[in-house]
């Protein structure tokens, strides 16, 4: 049973966590920041890569930010930033990486957001994945209305 205020969603395979990831980045505006939380493997990396394709073209090269940290793409409106804190071991270095100046500005997508510390916006959309037999559910928590809303008319046929 989900807790109060969280959506789950159930990805059955690595096509239904594409079709999830790119549904949820049609639904992300400027300013929003989601936090993607889950063990290694659980998809985040496959998952954000689909929402940015959907944001700034499906022949987007994404490239996994695990050495770079913070890669930046165009979007429709705004700058989208993808980050991948998993190489950092203190939240001051988080400072360095421009990210406090995107988040509400631009699209910002975290993946392993415990690396912010007490940097961690309040107002950000976070997204765990857990790991569930061969597939994995996500469970969407901190999403504004206007999110949830677009999710679910994007998942209509």
């Amino acid at each position: 049973m989900p807790a109060a205020g969280v959506a789950e969603f159930q990805l059955d395979d690595e096509e239904a966590a594409r079709r999830f990831g790119a549904r949820l980045g049609r639904c992300l505006r400027p300013g929003d920041t989601l936090l993607l939380e889950g063990p290694v493997g659980a998809g985040k990396s496959h998952i954000a890569r689909a929402a940015i394709r959907a944001l700034a073209g499906a022949a987007t090269e994404v490239p996994s930010p695990t050495f770079t940290l913070v890669q930046t793409y165009d979007g429709p409106s705004c700058e989208i930033w993808h980050a991948d804190l998993y190489r950092l071991s203190s939240s001051v270095e988080v400072a360095e990486l421009g990210l406090a100046e995107a988040m509400g500005r631009d699209i910002v997508l975290i993946e392993w957001p415990d690396r912010l510390g007490l940097e961690q916006p309040a107002e950000a959309i976070r997204l765990r994945l857990v790991l569930r037999g061969e597939g994995r559910e996500a469970q969407l928590s901190g999403a504004p209305a206007r999110l949830m809303t677009c999710l679910m008319q994007e998942a209509r046929p």
